[in-house]
């Protein structure tokens, strides 16, 4: 047995030991139902878990190896080669058994947790009844995008290709992230995207050192190298799995108390434990290495069998109960709202409210840290970077702070007129900030660059995407107001509103598409990023004139309108204030016909001064040039000019 199998050996088993342990004690473990309850047997009850941590070490290796091909080890071409292939090779292997491993898991969740009986009772009904619900349609969406990551690994070996199959590979994280377990607990958003994030981190955490280890063990001479960018990336990954395990712990427990006089609390500890020694020792201990040049082959063994049980653990605590339960919304609205209806809107409650908004907590607290990440690689090396930029991203964040999960956030679900202000924010206010925080110029001056020529680096993978021709689509002058007016349109005055209000991530999705689609609009307006089109003044200030009126008109319409949009959601809720929805409505019209018009007339008039500015510096530029050339160009016009009064217009120019 060669050391590479006889390693991957003993961190399964090492995985299988902590499992059953803290599966023990945490009360996770399985135990024969009395007579009269539905019992899946020995069998269906301790091999559910283990396939689930099957799945997780599948699904850890398989995007480890893609971290490593893709991005950790130097190449000098476009394609990945030597150990890179073999790299990917492996993770197309380990898709295939992540997606086999996943189908298993489906149907040992069929009878295990949902009906309660032995594998060879299943039927039909009941394995169909439960790939109807969303946790089961979760788990068959990973099998297949697994699946197909194991295909798209066999027929591509191009560096751009594999970094997006990691992509992928990253995105099938989250069907099951975002059902099940997490999602039917209390703060649901924040419950489903903190264990997302999680999952991320600690999947590229883990398998970026697992693969590390793989290439120590064929002793690659690119470790240096690989292992230098790889502890850029465990700190990142540390910090977003520690930030994130806190959040979705806290979620589950409902006060102090919880962490030490319940197994879960304890079990969750033990993971803060693991957690904390890892970290610490793992970034002193690397520093060593980068330092000395030898001893990872060691470390990196001894880590992986560390996370290897503290993966066990974490699926023991996946099955472990809660003390905050699944029946903690205790009504249709708080099943709907995800907690109990805010009370009556007031300007104290407007301002300084909190919802537990998930997709806006994660897109700030990420958006900030990369962002003054990126500002103190340009301090620390030098380089100056604009306090007015800086400022003015830092005012993005904030307002996407109150829009999502600050108090106008918290009403945005239960009013038309506060969700119509935080659209406005999203799409209108915050895409201005963000553009003049010039966040594209920052990444190419801070992403990592190629570390040997010809290699195909992060920030040439950026650059790449730019000049793209999908990025030359997209930032077409037409594409932009189309998107940005269309959209409001499509979604105010169709059944769409309503269907999207009625979900949490329905909530989500609608989020980042203002923020989306109002951030390309001004990316291509403002122009301070580089682009794949450089557009002139007049060519900007013509995509507002065709902008105003149509978003003006948009207003109106909602002002105007006799028609409540998404009747039924409202009348859920049963609110006991604000109970005149059309005079709701009527408002959210105002409100988005003036905080959208304000900030386009703003824009308009910087954009003209952009103009007057420009005019200016081409006709000092002219006169510069014909004050080198001794007027030859006015000099040649008069001369025409004399040539025709002479001759007539009649008069070939040839002659």
């Amino acid at each position: 047995m060669t050391q590479t199998l006889r390693d991957t050996f003993v961190g399964f088993v090492v995985a299988g030991l902590a499992l059953t342990a803290f599966l023990v004690l945490g009360g996770g473990s399985y135990e024969q139902a009395p007579i009269g309850i539905a019992d899946p047997g020995t069998f269906v009850g301790w091999t559910l878990p283990f396939s689930k941590l099957l799945s997780d070490i599948c699904a850890v290796l398989v995007i480890g190896f893609l971290v490593a091909a893709a991005f950790l080890l130097p190449s000098d071409e476009a394609e990945v080669k030597g150990l890179s292939v073999e790299a990917v090779r492996l993770a197309s292997r380990w898709a295939t058994a992540w997606a086999v491993v996943s189908v298993v898991y489906f149907f040992l969740k069929t009878s295990g947790d949902i009906w309660g009986v032995p594998l060879n009772e299943l039927t039909w009904a009941s394995v169909s009844g439960f790939a109807g619900t969303s946790e089961g349609r979760a788990i068959l969406i990973q099998a297949v995008a697994a699946a197909a990551i194991a295909i798209a690994t066999r027929l591509t070996l191009s560096v751009r290709s594999v970094a997006a199959v990691l992509g992928g590979a990253l995105a099938t994280l989250g069907p099951i992230a975002l059902t099940g377990h997490s999602a039917g607990s209390g703060s649901h958003d924040l419950a489903t995207t903190s264990l997302l994030l999680h999952l991320v981190g600690v999947t590229l955490w883990v398998g970026g050192l697992a693969a590390l280890g793989w290439v120590a063990m064929r002793g690659s001479k690119r470790l240096d190298a690989a292992v230098s960018r790889y502890s850029t990336l465990a700190v990142w990954a540390f910090v977003i799995v520690g930030a994130s395990g806190a959040v979705n712990a806290a979620v589950r427990l409902r006060s102090f108390a919880d962490v030490f006089g319940t197994a879960y609390g304890l079990l969750v500890i033990g993971k803060i434990v693991a957690l904390v020694v890892l970290g610490v020792f793992g970034y002193r201990q690397r520093r060593r290495i980068i330092a000395s040049g030898g001893g990872f082959l060691r470390l990196a063994v001894t880590e992986v069998f560390v996370m290897a049980a503290a993966m066990g653990l974490a699926v023991a605590l996946s099955r472990t109960p809660t003390p905050v339960g699944d029946d903690v919304l205790q009504t249709p609205v708080e099943e709907l709202l995800g907690g109990p209806l805010p009370a009556a809107p007031t300007v104290l409650r407007l301002l300084w409210g909190w919802s537990g908004n998930g997709v806006g907590l994660a897109v700030v607290a990420l958006g900030t840290a990369f962002y003054l990440r990126g500002v103190w690689a340009m301090h620390r090396r030098g380089d100056s970077w604009p306090v007015g930029r800086t400022l003015s991203w830092l005012a993005a964040m904030v307002v996407i702070a109150w829009a999502t999960f600050g108090g106008l956030g918290e009403y945005s679900h239960v009013l038309f007129s506060a969700h119509m202000a935080s659209h406005m924010l999203l799409s209108m206010v915050a895409p201005i900030f963000l553009a003049l925080g010039a966040p594209m110029t920052l990444a190419l001056r801070t992403l990592p660059g190629p570390r040997q020529r010809g290699e195909v680096s992060p920030r040439a993978m950026l650059l790449g995407f730019l000049n793209s021709r999908f990025a030359r689509v997209v930032t077409h002058p037409v594409v932009g107001p189309v998107m940005f007016v269309g959209s409001l349109y499509g979604l105010y005055f169709t059944g769409i509103f309503e269907t999207l209000m009625g979900s949490h991530w329905g909530h989500a999705v609608m989020e980042l598409h203002f923020l989306a689609v109002g951030t390309l609009f001004y990316y291509v307006l403002i122009g301070i990023d580089p682009s794949p089109r450089n557009l002139q003044p007049i060519a900007r200030f013509g995509m507002l004139l065709v902008t105003v009126p149509f978003h003006a008109f948009f207003a109106i319409a909602v002002m105007s309108s006799n028609t409540v949009f998404a009747l039924d959601y409202w009348k859920s809720l049963d609110r006991p204030y604000r109970t005149d929805l059309l005079a709701d409505q009527y408002l959210g019209g105002g409100m988005a016909w003036a905080m959208g018009e304000i900030p386009l007339v703003l824009v308009m008039i910087a954009i003209l001064f952009q103009w007057f500015r420009s005019d200016s510096r081409e006709a000092k530029r002219f006169d510069r040039a014909e004050d080198r050339s001794e007027d030859a160009a006015l000099e040649a016009y008069n001369a025409r000019l004399r040539d025709l009064a002479a001759h007539g217009k009649r008069r070939d120019p040839n002659q």
